[in-house]
């Protein structure tokens, strides 16, 4: 296997999210590991959830953690956890040493209350967005009221903007990971679920940056 893809979802959400996805990364080679974090447990803080993750992982080798929307707080913490070979944003919080869940948003410039109604399902077909609808969970954690405890791994990190987003707009994306990683994003098309509206390109962009950092291991 060219890598073991560690995927953790966003907020209310589960691992059924990347079920699009898991499938195309299998056929380029590649491992993928899924799982559900203990989201609706009020007193779970982000120690929990990374312990879910790299439990569910195990001892296996050459993982490239990919958090989405909030997970984008989850996935550096199992990131550094695993000794990952790399780190992926996609359409996720970008939080800094220190920060709040609140305070990312003040911080970060986005206004919440712009975000229309339709924002996190734009693209997505019907049906998909309403078993997605059924599957929400109801997050919880007082963590989200503390500050974030990680640090941004010294790994290999891509950063994925969804074009369509509406949720975080492409030009906010685009700023925040300048920002914050001092890089440029990979666009693709999609929306904030692009992992249900365009599962090949995020699938593609996760394969493409496997492929780069096996080279610049070997």
């Amino acid at each position: 296997m060219m890598a073991v893809f560690v995927l953790i979802h966003g907020g209310g959400s589960t691992a059924w999210d990347w079920h699009l996805v898991s499938p195309l990364l299998e056929a380029s080679g590649h491992g993928v590991v899924a799982v559900d974090l203990p989201i609706e447990d009020k007193n779970a803080g982000l120690e929990d959830y990374t312990r879910a993750v790299t439990d569910a992982v195990g001892d296996g080798e050459h993982t490239i953690v990919v958090g989405h929307s909030l997970g984008g707080f989850t996935a550096p913490l199992v990131c550094d956890e695993l000794h990952s070979d790399g780190l992926v944003y996609l359409s996720a919080m970008i939080p800094m040493p220190g920060e709040t869940f609140g305070d990312w948003w003040t911080n970060t410039g986005h206004d919440r209350e712009a975000i229309p109604e339709e924002a996190y399902f734009n693209l997505v077909p019907e049906d998909l967005a309403q078993q997605a609808t059924d599957r929400e969970r109801d997050q919880q954690g007082a963590w989200m009221s503390g500050p974030w405890p990680g640090r941004h791994p010294d790994v290999p990190t891509l950063a994925i903007l969804c074009r369509d987003d509406q949720f975080f707009p492409a030009p906010f994306m685009r700023r925040q990971v300048q920002q914050r990683l001092g890089i440029e994003p990979v666009e693709i098309p999609g929306g904030h679920y692009a992992t249900l509206s365009h599962p090949d390109a995020v699938a593609a962009a996760l394969n493409d940056f496997a492929q780069r950092t096996a080279r610049e291991r070997s």
